[in-house]
Order: structure tokens, then C-alpha cells, then sequence
């Protein structure tokens, strides 16, 4: 994941995210190989980023950007509806309301797009004084994505999907075989895992669920995929 960040001193490159859940992992199944999440940070990029970090104090400086491309927009168009949506957008810039904080459809954001603004993107407000691991979790919180897991002895693995992926979502992550030969899920709660010696114990006690390509893997599971390729 590419995060832009502006108006604040940070380390640039990549930066490993010190998960709490797969140290426990690493602590409980002493894997030969830990895989943990890493997020690039990169300084004055709005672009070719998925999320936005800038401290409150200068969210104008990123905001006037918008202010003129919506304005530039709304001179070239005839759309009544497309007028009306665009004011919309200027009138909460103005208040320096970022246009990801304004709830548009999936439609009315295709036609703010096309303006080409940077804060219909994830926009992180900070005060700039956290650290890197707290920047990666609030941006992994307003995109809206999630952590699951794979674990055993051979490696302990951090996985990041959309919120709401479905398992054949996750084993495509993994590895497109494991998507395409997809048989059964077995998915574990974190915590259950944590209490059980194993993902065998797991399933001798009852705890691993066993699901369809259709189940919805929540935050946090343990999974393992039955493929047949």
C-alpha cells in the first residue's frame, strides 16, 4: 500500500506495521517465517496513492487543489445534475470538508472524479505527533481494510483485504491456485485460535468453521483453504 503524506516529517520508504496479532502468532506457533504487512510512505505524492496523511492545521493547502479543479469543472458543464453535485463538493471544501467525508454514491463519485480531485481519495487528519504504526492503522481503518491470517510452523502470514472479502477473495490472495481449485474453508476467530495448541485442535474442539465460497472472513480469522488444482 502507497500512502502520500504532506505538511509533516516522516520517514519515507517502507515501513513494517508492528501487528499485535502476528507477533501472538510468531509468539505461539514459532514459525520459520514471519510475514508481516508493509506500507510505503511517500513525501508530497497525491497521486499515485491510495490514502492521504496531513496534519489538520494544513488540510487547506491540500484542499485549494480541489477548490479550483471543481471550479474548473462547473465552468465547463451544461449538466444541471452534474452542476448540483459539484457545488455540493465546493461548498464543503470551502468548509474544508474533505470530498472523501461527504458519503457520495458510487455514482456521484464517478462524476466528482471526473474533476480528477486528490481528497475524494481517504484523507487521515492527524494531529503529527503519532507514530508510523498508528498513521498505518488509521489509514487501514478509513480505506476500510482488514487483516486475516495464515499460520502454522512453516510461516505466520498478515494478509490485507477489503472489509467484507468473501474466502474465495482471501485464497485468491494467497495464492490464485488456492482460488481456483477452492474446495471448503476452515476458518478460525483469532482469539479461539490463540486458545487452541493448533488449527487441528481447532477443528477437533469445534471452533474452525467450515464455509463455502460465498462466506464473508471477518477481521482478524485464521484460515486455512481445501483446494484441488
Amino acid at each position: 500500500m502507497k500512502i502520500g503524506f504532506t505538511g509533516i516529517e516522516l520517514q519515507e520508504g517502507k515501513i513494517k506495521f508492528n501487528d499485535k496479532n502476528l507477533l501472538a502468532l510468531e509468539k505461539k506457533d514459532k514459525p520459520k517465517k514471519v510475514t508481516p504487512f508493509f506500507a510505503e510512505f511517500i513525501k508530497d505524492e497525491l497521486v499515485h496513492v491510495e490514502a492521504i496523511i496531513i496534519p489538520t492545521d494544513n488540510i487547506l493547502d491540500l484542499l485549494i487543489f480541489d477548490i479550483e479543479k471543481i471550479e474548473t469543472r462547473l465552468s465547463r458543464t451544461d449538466n444541471d445534475d452534474e452542476r448540483s453535485l459539484l457545488q455540493r463538493a465546493l461548498q464543503n471544501l470551502e468548509e474544508e470538508i474533505p470530498l472523501c467525508d461527504l458519503g457520495f454514491t458510487k455514482e456521484e463519485a464517478a462524476i466528482v472524479l471526473s474533476a480528477d480531485p486528490y481528497s475524494l481519495k481517504p484523507v487521515i487528519q492527524i494531529s503529527g505527533d503519532e507514530s508510523s504504526d498508528e498513521l498505518i492503522a488509521k489509514v487501514l481503518e478509513k480505506v476500510g481494510y482488514m487483516f486475516f491470517y495464515t499460520t502454522g510452523p512453516s510461516e505466520s502470514h498478515a494478509w490485507l483485504v477489503k472489509k467484507g472479502s468473501d474466502i474465495i477473495t482471501c485464497a485468491a490472495k494467497i495464492h490464485s491456485d488456492l482460488a481456483r481449485g477452492f474446495i471448503k474453508g476452515d476458518v478460525v476467530n483469532f482469539d479461539d485460535y490463540l486458545a487452541c495448541h493448533n488449527f487441528n485442535e481447532c477443528k477437533s474442539k469445534g471452533v474452525a468453521q467450515v464455509v463455502d465460497r460465498d462466506h464473508v472472513v471477518e477481521p482478524d480469522d485464521v484460515i486455512e483453504i481445501r483446494f484441488n488444482v
